[in-house]
């Protein structure tokens, strides 16, 4: 008997517990879920000492006239110059309109494709050019002159003379010539990307001289 009580004793502050917790779940909720009285124009109903009336089946809160909490709508981060990139990120406020710009706001070069081929690489060699480092003289200075923070992507190239594995090689050999240049010119490396296709992607007949000479190439690309 003593064993029955208790357990229905126990049952009943369960039960209590449940209740307690439900009613504190309809009271947290009552902000968002209280429903008041409204006239015909819409209005909320209070009484003469300005309280709402609530009803079942009024008009849905929370209402701020009715002292319910009222959540604040979410702002979008501010992104005054609209390139993209958030005015609490953005190092290079004011940016012109339409401009290509890195992670911090600050505005790069256009997507660049050079062509490595002035006076084109020796056969079988991996040594460049005078003309070609002029070439990456100017490239260095754009790179230098632009606020952003531009990636390079150099790719070497072959003729098909020779074995492919081998022109793999070489081709990857002249991409990194171009890349050291860069770096000796004041580039970090660690925006350098290099990159070798043999004699994959030709732009000229190899079956001529002057063909072979041109696929003899570097090519640069800046993102």
């Amino acid at each position: 008997m003593f064993t029955q009580k208790k357990t229905i004793v126990m049952l009943g502050m369960v039960a209590g517990m449940a209740m307690a917790t439900q009613g504190m779940a309809s009271s947290h909720g009552g902000m968002t879920m209280k429903h008041y009285a409204v006239d015909g124009a819409k209005s909320t109903v209070m009484n003469s000492a300005g309280e709402c009336w609530s009803t079942v089946g009024g008009a849905a809160g929370p209402k701020e006239a009715c002292g319910d909490m009222v959540a604040e709508p979410m702002m979008e981060p501010a992104d005054s110059d609209g390139d993209g990139v958030i005015d609490a990120k953005d190092k290079c406020p004011g940016t012109r309109a339409g401009a290509k710009v890195d992670q911090w706001g600050c505005e790069i070069m256009e997507s660049m494709t050079i062509d490595l081929v002035e006076g084109e690489f020796a056969f079988d060699s991996a040594e460049l050019t005078p003309a070609m480092e002029q070439a990456l003289d100017a490239v260095a200075k754009m790179i230098k002159d632009s606020p952003g923070s531009e990636t390079l992507i150099i790719t070497g190239h072959t003729d098909s003379v020779g074995p492919a594995d081998y022109n793999m090689g070489l081709s990857m050999r002249r991409a990194e010539s171009a890349r050291d240049y860069l770096t000796g010119a004041g580039l970090p490396s660690d925006m350098i990307t290099v990159r070798g296709e043999g004699e994959e992607n030709p732009v000229a007949n190899n079956d001529t001289k002057e063909g072979r000479a041109a696929n003899r190439r570097v090519h640069i690309e800046s993102r």
